[in-house]
C-alpha cells in the first residue's frame, strides 16, 4: 500500500518543511516572480505547513527566517540565505511549481513527492526548447519592428539580427567571462549588421531597427517591476531591480554606439531614412507574430499558447484605441488595468499563476524600447534636450502602468499571489 500522502505531509519533520518552503522560494525566485508576490506566497505556503516564516526578496537573493509555532520562541529558530541569479521568466515552470505548492499544502502530495517532483522541472532544454529560444528572437524582433510599421527591409533585418543574437547567447551565456557583456555584445552585433544593410543594400530607419533587433534583451519589463517593487514598499528589492535595469540600457547602448563609431571609422556611410508606410493589415499581423513569440519567449505551456498570446494583443489594442481618445498614459493605464484584473480573475477560476496573462499583457505596454531611443539619441547627440523627451515618456508610461497594476487589484483583488 502507498503511503498517504496527507498523513507524510502531516508528519513531516519541522526540517523537512523548512527545506520544501525553501526549495520552492528559490524556485519562485528564478522564474521571475517580483518580491512582493514572492514574500506573499512563501508566508502563505509557511502557514500551510505550519511554520513561521519572515521572508526577504532581492534580485539576487533570498534571506528566509523560519520558526516553529509550537516551540519555545528562539528554540528552533533557522535562516536560510540563499543566492540566486537574476530570474528569468518562465512560466510553465511557474505553473508546475504553483501546483506543486499547493497539492503539498493541502496533502494530496508528500513533501518528499514534492522535491521529486520539483527535480523533474531541472532537466536540460532539449533542441526542441533551444529550437522555440531562437525562433522566439527572430519572431520576436521582426514582429516588434513590424508593429512599428517599418519598411519591409527593416523588418527583414531586425529578424534576421535576432536570430543572430539568439545564436550567439545561446554560446555567451555558457561562459562566465562572456556572460556579463552579453548584452554589449548583442548591440554590438544588432548595431554593425544595421550600418552594413544601410550602407549596401538599402535605407534604414537605423536606430528603430536596431532596438528592434535588441526588443528581448529591453529591460522594460524590469524597469516596471522595480518601481512595482518601490510602489509596494519593497525599497531594497525595487532600488537594485531599477539599478539592473538602467546597468542594462547603458550596457546596450555602449554596444551599439561602439558598432556605429567602428563602422564610421571603416569608411561606412549608412543611408538613414524616417519611413513608416506600412498599412494596419501587417500591423495586426505583426501583432499575432510577436503575442506567438512572446508566448515562446515565456516558456509557457502549449495549452496556454491562446492565453498568452490573446492577453499579449488585448494589452496592445486596449492601449492603442485608449491612447488614441485619452493619450498615451491613459491608454496605458487602461490596457494595465484590465489585464491585471483578468490575471486576477483567471488565478481565481483556472486555480493557476494569475502571471500567465497578466505578464504577456503588459509585456506591450513596457517602456523599454523608449528608454534606450533617449539614452542614443542622448548619447548620439550630446545634447540632454534630445533625450529628454522620450525619458519624459519613459516616465508617464512606467507610472500609468504601475497606476494601471495597482488599481487592477482593487478591482479583482488576487486570489492567488503568484
Amino acid at each position: 500500500m502507498s503511503p498517504d500522502p496527507i498523513a507524510s505531509t502531516n508528519q513531516a519533520t519541522y526540517a523537512q518543511r523548512v527545506a520544501f518552503v525553501s526549495e520552492i522560494a528559490g524556485r519562485l525566485h528564478s522564474y521571475g516572480t517580483t518580491a512582493q508576490r514572492l514574500e506573499a506566497a512563501v508566508v502563505a505556503l509557511s502557514q500551510q505547513l505550519d511554520l513561521d516564516c519572515e521572508p526577504w526578496s532581492n534580485p539576487t537573493g533570498l534571506i528566509l527566517s523560519f520558526s516553529d509555532p509550537t516551540k519555545a520562541i528562539g528554540s528552533s529558530d533557522i535562516t536560510r540565505v540563499i543566492r540566486l541569479a537574476p530570474g528569468d521568466n518562465d512560466l510553465h515552470k511557474l505553473s508546475v511549481a504553483d501546483q506543486i505548492a499547493d497539492a503539498v499544502a493541502q496533502g494530496r502530495m508528500s513533501i518528499a513527492q514534492g522535491h521529486t517532483a520539483l527535480r523533474q522541472l531541472d532537466r536540460p532544454m532539449d533542441w526542441r526548447g533551444h529550437t522555440r529560444n531562437l525562433l522566439s528572437f527572430a519572431l520576436g524582433s521582426a514582429g516588434v519592428a513590424g508593429l512599428w510599421g517599418l519598411p519591409w527591409l527593416d523588418i527583414a533585418t531586425a529578424g534576421v539580427t535576432g536570430l543572430l543574437i539568439g545564436l550567439m547567447l545561446y554560446y555567451t551565456d555558457r561562459r562566465p567571462a562572456t556572460r556579463e557583456a552579453s548584452e554589449a555584445l548583442a548591440a554590438l552585433l544588432a548595431g554593425f549588421l544595421a550600418v552594413v544593410v544601410a550602407s549596401f543594400i538599402g535605407p534604414l530607419n537605423l536606430n528603430s531597427t536596431i532596438i528592434a533587433s535588441l526588443v528581448v534583451l529591453l529591460p522594460g519589463m524590469t524597469l516596471t517591476n522595480a518601481v512595482n517593487e518601490l510602489a509596494s514598499q519593497h525599497w531594497v528589492s525595487g532600488t537594485a531591480r531599477f539599478a539592473g535595469a538602467v546597468t542594462t540600457i547603458m550596457k546596450l547602448t555602449v554596444g551599439a554606439v561602439i558598432a556605429v563609431t567602428l563602422a564610421g571609422l571603416m569608411g561606412l556611410e549608412p543611408v538613414v531614412k524616417a519611413s513608416r508606410p506600412q498599412s494596419d493589415w501587417v500591423i495586426w499581423g505583426a501583432m499575432l507574430l510577436t503575442s506567438f513569440a512572446f508566448a515562446m519567449l515565456f516558456r509557457a505551456s502549449r495549452r496556454d499558447y491562446p492565453w498568452v498570446m490573446a492577453a499579449a494583443i488585448a494589452g496592445y489594442a486596449i492601449s492603442r484605441y485608449g491612447g488614441e481618445i485619452w493619450g498615451v498614459p491613459a491608454g496605458v493605464f487602461l490596457a494595465a488595468m484590465v489585464l491585471t484584473a483578468a490575471g486576477n480573475l483567471f488565478g481565481r477560476l483556472a486555480q493557476r499563476p494569475g502571471a500567465i496573462v497578466r505578464l504577456p499583457g503588459i509585456i506591450m505596454l513596457v517602456p523599454g524600447s523608449t528608454s534606450l531611443r533617449g539614452v542614443l539619441n542622448l548619447i548620439q547627440q550630446q545634447d540632454v534636450n534630445a533625450g529628454q523627451s522620450a525619458l519624459l515618456i519613459v516616465l508617464n508610461v512606467v507610472m500609468a502602468l504601475v497606476a494601471g497594476l495597482l488599481f487592477g487589484n482593487l478591482v479583482i483583488p488576487a486570489r492567488k499571489n503568484l
